[in-house]
């Protein structure tokens, strides 16, 4: 092989490994993803809004084929609840019929209202709804 037609193969490849490594990792849209919702939840409601998540969509997400757990954090800084609900493929999540989501969402809103004592519709309004698909994932070996 002569110097440039070497050199033009040898750049190829270098693109190939450098060029979006991400790009590859991603899943097929048959694989997992992450349900990423926000939430506006003030700090005086906090402890209202886990209540509510651990009377409502906590059991009913534990019954849904394809969940896979679920973490709900905290902005103090935009005062937002974010939760991040993995699902083991965009089908179990996206098959979810509306009817039912549209059910625990009302409960949800229900537990809230009488926990707030509050007569707000929404007492926890959706901010933000999206999805992530997950590239890489670190365990702590030393977690328990």
């Amino acid at each position: 092989m002569g110097g440039l037609p070497r050199f033009v193969a040898v750049a190829c490849l270098v693109l190939l490994l450098v060029a979006s490594p991400a790009e590859a990792a991603v899943p097929s849209p048959a694989g997992a993803v992450v349900e990423h919702l926000r939430l506006k939840v003030p700090a005086a409601r906090r402890e209202a809004w886990l209540e509510a998540e651990r009377l409502s969509w906590e059991p009913w997400l534990r019954r849904r084929p394809g969940f896979m757990g679920r973490e709900l954090l905290w902005d103090p800084a935009r005062q937002e609840g974010v939760l991040l609900i993995r699902w083991r493929t965009r089908q179990d999540w996206k098959t979810i019929p509306q009817g039912e989501i549209d059910a625990v969402q009302e409960r949800f809103d229900g537990i809230a209202r009488d926990l707030l004592h509050s007569d707000a519709t929404a007492p926890f309004p959706l901010v933000h709804s999206g999805e992530l698909l997950p590239l890489a994932r670190t365990e702590d070996p030393g977690a328990t």
